[in-house]
């Protein structure tokens, strides 16, 4: 059930078919200043391709543009497209415009896999598509986002909650996941079966909204469990320690602040609900605002649901804010 539930709600998510390269209309980006670690090498329709450190990762190059940054270990991808603009201004003023587009590779990326017989025919079809990316699907959970049901009846997207008010009244119940939100069981990879709770339907948590983008929607493998494996597992703490893909930033139990090390679609992990020294928060990286700041994504109680807004916090890695002092470590998969 849930692989043709999935085929239902992807509608072309995964990408449509191109028959020639499109060249994006739009300034160029600005050169890195990165150094590569060998003379790059020409190749065909005018791409090169160069190795750079910290992470170890491949950028591929047209004249002085990045078209696509590749990083050793990890599935995503960021394309270089048309420039758009992310907002939500019932929950802040600030936006983020940017021409970053992440995607997903059939495979976790290794040095000079652009050899590979796969990588040519995808990278054209990834540069053609113009169907929501990572980015794109994860606002498509924001409050007043439009509903759309899949052919078997199920909403796959629109305005999401956090998850139901709690008996006590004080605050909102946590434990929603993808499923929770879509009404439907659902059997896992890993043999791990599950059903939904009807208190939770249309409503996903911090990690639950993380699987929702990346597992159901983008069909990333996806864990039942909090265990190591080949998909994201359930819960925050749980992705950031032993989850697929590499850690740009690592956890070093303080504050980060080394944000030049992020790219547009990282999972960023956070501490801040006190008590336990455990990750308990998660959210998708943008990129930088209309104010000079580190923004990223979550599902948070005080907004009741996803949100790139400041209602009950700034969504800032860098600004001094409850989250900005609660960010722990990030995760590229």
């Amino acid at each position: 059930m849930s692989t043709a539930l999935r085929a239902g709600a992807l509608l072309g998510v995964i990408g449509v078919a191109a028959a020639a390269f499109i060249y994006f209309d739009q300034e160029p980006s600005a050169p890195s200043t990165e150094q590569p670690q060998a003379r790059p090498q020409a190749v065909s329709e005018g791409y090169t391709f160069e190795r750079l450190d910290n992470p170890p990762r491949t950028v591929v190059r047209e004249g002085q543009a990045i078209t696509a940054t590749m990083t050793d270990g990890a599935r995503t991808v960021v394309l270089n497209g048309p420039s758009r603009t992310f907002s939500e201004p019932k929950a802040t003023k600030a936006e983020v415009t940017t021409n970053a587009w992440v995607r997903l590779a059939p495979q976790a990326w290794k040095q000079g896999e652009e050899q590979a017989g796969w990588f040519r025919p995808w990278l054209t079809k990834a540069l053609s598509d113009n169907t929501p990316d990572v980015l794109a699907v994860a606002m498509e959970y924001i409050d007043g986002a439009a509903a759309q049901k899949n052919a078997e009846g199920v909403r796959f997207r629109g305005d999401a909650a956090f998850g139901p008010v709690a008996a006590t009244g004080a605050g909102r119940l946590e434990r929603s996941d993808f499923y929770d939100y879509l009404g439907v069981p659902w059997s896992f990879e890993d043999g791990t079966r599950t059903k939904p709770d009807s208190d939770h339907y249309g409503a996903v948590d911090c990690s639950g909204f993380v699987r929702l983008v990346y597992g159901y929607r983008m069909d990333y493998p996806l864990l039942g469990t909090n265990t190591a494996g080949p998909g994201l597992p359930r819960r925050a703490y749980a992705m950031a320690e032993f989850g697929p893909g590499i850690t740009p930033i690592p956890n070093t139990g303080r504050r980060v602040t080394a944000y030049d090390s992020l790219q547009a679609g990282d999972l960023v992990f956070f501490e801040v609900e006190g008590g336990a020294d455990e990750l308990d928060h998660a959210g998708i990286y943008l990129g930088v605002d209309s104010d000079g700041r580190h923004r990223f994504m979550s599902s948070r109680e005080r907004i009741n649901g996803p949100t790139l807004g400041d209602v009950g916090g700034t969504s800032l890695l860098d600004d001094g804010g409850m989250y900005s002092r609660g960010f722990r470590t990030a995760r590229r998969i």
